[in-house]
């Protein structure tokens, strides 16, 4: 996404009162309408005139082996067979969202584009694991058709965020020079800092290999999961990160860095060393 902030308005309506059943999003200035809904309010959901339509949607659960969220990308013309294939096949979600547009822009080569734009992203930033088997191909569009895929791909991943999802974003914010925070422990040298999306550690920094036997399972899982996405990459007596990545906190990237449990707030210190914690401390106090 850009890197240049820009205010928008997003408006959640929930046609059964339910914060926990079917959402329709729409966002200022945007030919697009999402909706997300739980596997339980699927029938609900299937109901929808809109389901009718050309689009593009994204399953969303977890899997038995993995610590990080399970998804499936998918394009429909119309929509609803494929959700309700699904439905009875792929057992892993829990919940989707799927994006049509308004005046019926939407053809079937600008979702299967959609559908690649989105494999690709997820597939670079790592965040999640794929169920999709292949990676879907780009179809042939005109210079302005992708234009308009590209602003409609762009309005989409503004709101994946405030669903909880955050498969689709490599970090984008570089860290002020007083923000960058450092682990220097057991041989290795982690750097990382605080942003929007989460803590992110910055590519070339260490992890250790050998984990303490008391590491809960989530970090175990977690560590072995970077490492087979090769984000971590064994080089001598330590693993490297091979691109900046973010963790949805300090502590979870202190205890991949660490390979042990580990609080974030106090591991994290500046280059003065001040932790984390006494940093914000002094923010709350200025």
């Amino acid at each position: 996404m850009d890197n240049k902030a820009r205010a928008f308005s997003i408006k959640i309506f929930l046609p059964q009162g339910d914060p926990e059943g079917l959402r329709i999003i729409e966002k200022s200035n945007w030919t697009g309408l999402g909706f997300a809904f739980n596997r339980a309010t699927f029938e609900i959901a299937r109901q929808r005139q809109e389901m009718a339509k050309t689009g593009v949607y994204v399953l969303v659960g977890s899997g038995e082996s993995s610590s990080l969220p399970v998804i499936y990308v998918g394009e429909g013309d119309p929509i609803k067979p494929r959700l309700e294939s699904h439905y009875a096949q792929k057992d892993f979600w829990n919940w989707a969202v799927f994006f049509v547009s308004k005046d019926g822009s939407l053809n079937k080569a600008h979702v299967k584009y959609l559908e690649h734009r989105l494999v690709d992203l997820a597939s670079k930033a790592k965040q999640v694991s794929l169920d999709n088997g292949n990676s879907p191909q780009a179809p042939t569009l005109s210079e302005a058709e992708l234009a308009d895929c590209e602003s409609f791909l762009e309005d989409m991943r503004s709101i994946f965020p405030l669903l909880g999802l955050s498969a689709f974003e490599l970090p984008q914010v570089k860290p002020k020079s007083r923000h960058l925070l450092s682990i220097n422990s057991k041989g290795v040298h982690a750097e990382g800092f605080e942003a929007s999306q989460g803590f992110v550690v910055r590519k070339g920094s260490h992890a250790v290999v050998e984990e303490v036997p008391s590491i809960h399972q989530y970090g175990t899982s977690l560590r072995s999961d970077l490492v087979e996405k090769e984000v971590l990459s064994l080089e001598g007596n330590h693993y490297t990160f091979t691109q900046d990545y973010t963790f949805k906190s300090p502590s979870t990237a202190a205890i991949v860095v660490l390979g042990r449990s580990a609080n974030g707030r106090t591991e994290w210190r500046d280059k003065n060393g001040k932790t984390l914690k006494e940093i914000q401390e002094e923010t709350t106090r200025n």
